[in-house]
């Protein structure tokens, strides 16, 4: 075994993973890995830098906390946006579940662990016990790019794979994000049909023609008992340069706690009254690669459609931001295809407008600087920061969720 194999066999088991398992993170063939290991052929450098980061994630979490305040598991995980202002709090991840394979790498990448595939394929008793579910559910069929269709499409049926979980596990809390559209879907039936279900007060008579797995079916039947309560938070409030607004749903196990008050105890997180500066999260211009200007013919292209937008008497179109701009428009998982929702001007290099870097939107969404981005492509980057959350608010959100938590054990020991 020569020397680059055997540093491949070291960081493996650093790793905790098994042949089968770097396997199918990387998308290779078990062959292919065997290989490697025995020294007969040798990996790409990026496959080292890869296996070398999520080895690295792996012991860092091996020993980031020795007795955790809570355990939370974390649905539809994406790229772990979620996950992290809840670890910083003390918590400790048992459990996640991503069934994109891009979104795995990257989550692979930061956290040293691969996710659980499709939610729908794992029983309840399968995951762990845990305290605090979290889940940014699909929001395709809420949001306005995906015409809003709700439960008949079947990602709007993935709030059934959550309540399942609930009905089985029953943990003290949990915290769910959406679109801000949901709020409206349906003239507002989608969002109260939810709120019921988690709060027991539903009559559980879900049509048939609404597809979800047969676990979710026959879970309806079981009453959950929640304080549920939901708000509509948005990122340029809590420090993040983006016109970003999501519901955030929030709910607590009244079984847990029956004298809770938590009306009064929970409190909505309030606007951090920080300004906000594009310019605080973008390269200078001069430092950025030219690949990310846009070309003249997608330039000329933007600019007609603008017009064309604009003789209708709409404001839809391309949007052009510079370093004293506030904020952006929201970014969306569409991002990768011409960027038109967050252009950066660059007439003062005679250039034309440019795409943000991965890093920036990583920074726009409020990620720590040493998130790891590099192990997709710029196109899957693209589209993993665009469908996640904004870090800052959910770290809000966690924090007043956690301080509600510890004042209702004060209330019930006193009680």
């Amino acid at each position: 075994m020569g020397a680059d194999s055997n540093s491949f066999y070291e960081l493996r088991l650093k790793t905790g993973k098994s042949l089968e398992e770097i396997s199918e993170i990387l998308g290779v063939s078990d062959r292919t890995v065997r290989r490697w290991e025995n020294g007969d052929t040798e990996p790409k450098k990026m496959v080292m830098e890869f296996l070398n980061n999520m080895a690295q994630a792996n012991i860092k979490k091996k020993y980031k906390h020795c007795k955790p305040f809570f355990r939370f598991i974390d649905l539809f995980a994406g790229i772990g946006g979620i996950r992290i202002p809840f670890e910083e709090i003390g918590g400790d991840c048992v459990f996640t579940s991503e069934w994109n394979k891009f979104s795995q790498k990257t989550y692979a990448a930061n956290f040293g662990e691969v996710p659980d595939g499709d939610i729908t394929k794992i029983a309840a008793k399968d995951i762990p016990e845990h305290d605090v579910l979290l889940a940014g559910f699909p929001c395709q069929a809420f949001s306005q790019a995906g015409l809003k269709q709700g439960f008949l499409d079947t990602r709007g049926t993935m709030f059934f794979e959550i309540q399942r979980i609930l009905a089985h596990h029953r943990p003290k809390a949990f915290v769910l994000e959406n679109v801000k559209q949901l709020q409206g879907h349906n003239k507002g039936q989608t969002l109260n049909t939810i709120l019921d279900i988690l709060q027991g007060n539903y009559d559980q008579n879900i049509p048939d023609d609404i597809p979800m797995s047969e676990e979710s079916r026959e879970s309806l039947s079981v009453n959950l008992n929640y304080w549920v309560d939901f708000k509509v938070l948005r990122a340029a409030d809590f420090g993040v340069p983006q016109n970003r607004e999501r519901v955030f749903i929030v709910g607590i196990n009244k079984d847990y706690y029956p004298d809770a008050d938590f009306e009064q105890i929970f409190q909505w997180p309030s606007s951090s009254n920080i300004d906000t500066s594009l310019g605080n999260i973008l390269f200078d211009n001069k430092e950025v690669d030219d690949k990310y200007t846009i070309s003249d013919r997608l330039w000329s292209g933007h600019q007609r459609r603008k017009r064309e937008h604009k003789i209708k008497g709409n404001g839809f179109g391309y949007s052009l931001f510079n370093t004293d701009s506030p904020y952006a428009n929201t970014i969306s998982a569409r991002y990768y295809k011409d960027g038109s929702e967050i252009l950066i001007d660059q007439s003062d290099l005679g250039k034309n407008p440019r795409k943000l870097t991965p890093r920036e939107c990583a920074r726009l969404q409020g990620f720590p600087e040493d998130f790891i981005i590099d192990c997709v492509s710029d196109a899957q980057a693209y589209r993993q920061f665009g469908n996640s959350v904004a870090v800052p608010v959910v770290r809000a959100v966690a924090q007043s969720l956690t301080s509600a938590l510890k004042n209702a054990e004060t209330v019930d020991i006193a009680a």
